[in-house]
């Protein structure tokens, strides 16, 4: 009996050392993610969309209920000269960028749902301005897409910039699917293309084509709420919502049909299938793609020597799920995705600002900034 109670015993001991060790191996594998925390440095927020620094450092923001917020020194101030905002559904105030030589020009660059134009309801405006004492001088309408409707989803919409200084900008498809993602002819569902000033660029893809909407850069987009330059190649990047599962990732290229909603990897809310195909010559495949559906708002490649083993990540609001999603790559190629502040909340928004923090703008509470943890 003795030696089966200490047979026992030696069993249980190597048990629970292979347990402890497992443990340890466990620990040693956590991501270092765990070694950064987030500090709350805009509080009180509701719905902030868009995130834009200024040379001093302070921070533009949009709020989708109309209002653009200047953060300075711990104080938010309103700005007047707003345009009026069509606020309906997923549509408001939207997205905000500076020019890339703002210190020179002062040109700032906001897209939202307007409703000036062809039709009742609204749909999405680009506009730039001045700000000058707290107020938007200067408004400029670059475009405006139409006709307007009553629908309140697929507004897109985010702002960028390349190397070459032109300006890209999204807009979704609106909720009619069957219609604008697929024609050149009509706005919506779509990637553009701009000179600073509003003017079309005279390589864009569509120039010469009949009755074509000129300013589309690329088309077959559903409802693009992300979009960064690629610090390292200079490309575009955007994320795309999919409808039950389908999300997307794709790097924006000239003339190029994204494909939705002919191919798709999701399926209609019922849980109906809407395309039985998910590719088709002609049509771009997605760098990646979320099954089930993560509701991807913000994009940020990550740069910064804050967060060096972060360098060349790209990081992606859920809304859906409440959490900021890191992914790994190697040669375009997703190799490990990997939830970050799990339950934070839902994440409309990730920029990786000039002084080289990251920042993610949360629903309901405001906006974080990423730090390391001591």
């Amino acid at each position: 009996m003795k030696k089966i109670h200490s047979l026992l015993i030696i069993v249980f001991i190597a048990i629970n050392a292979c347990a402890q060790q497992t443990d340890s191996e466990i620990k040693a594998k956590e991501p270092n993610n765990l070694s950064y925390t987030t500090e709350l440095v805009v509080p009180e927020l509701s719905i902030p969309w868009g995130m834009a620094f200024l040379p001093d450092g302070s921070m533009l923001i949009t709020e989708k209920s109309g209002e653009l917020i200047h953060f300075k020194n711990g104080v938010k101030t309103t700005i007047e000269g707003v345009p009026e905002v069509y606020v309906r559904g997923q549509g408001g105030l939207l997205d905000i960028e500076i020019h890339p030589d703002y210190k020179n020009n002062g040109w700032i660059y906001i897209t939202y749902a307007s409703s000036e134009g062809e039709g009742d309801g609204g749909n999405t405006a680009l506009i730039r301005a001045k700000l000058i004492d707290n107020t938007l001088v200067e408004l400029q309408q670059l475009y405006k897409a139409g006709p307007n409707t009553k629908k309140g989803q697929h507004w897109g919409s985010r702002i960028e910039f390349d190397n070459d200084g032109y300006l890209y900008f999204s807009i979704g498809d609106r909720g009619n699917r069957d219609v604008n993602p697929q024609d050149i002819t009509r706005d919506c569902g779509k990637i553009y293309r701009l000179n600073d000033d509003g003017s079309i660029p005279n390589d864009n893809p569509f120039i010469d084509t009949e009755n074509a909407k000129t300013a589309i850069f690329s088309y077959g987009h559903r409802n693009p709420q992300g979009m960064a330059k690629n610090p390292f190649t200079g490309a575009i990047w955007v994320n795309e919502h999919g409808p039950k599962g389908g999300d997307e990732i794709n790097i924006i290229e000239k003339g190029k049909n994204f494909g939705w909603p002919v191919i798709s990897y999701g399926i209609n809310y019922s849980g109906t299938s809407f395309t039985d195909i998910t590719e088709k010559e002609g049509m771009e495949q997605p760098l990646f793609y979320w099954v089930p559906s993560i509701a991807p708002s913000g994009m940020a490649i990550v740069s910064s020597k804050k967060y060096p083993d972060w360098e060349t990540n790209v990081l992606v609001g859920s809304l859906k799920f409440k959490y900021l999603e890191r992914l790994i790559l190697e040669n375009n190629e997703v190799v490990k995705r990997e939830k970050l502040f799990e339950d934070i909340g839902r994440v409309r928004n990730v920029v990786q600002a000039p002084d080289g923090f990251i920042y993610i703008a949360v629903e309901g509470k405001g906006i974080y900034k990423i730090v390391h943890q001591e």
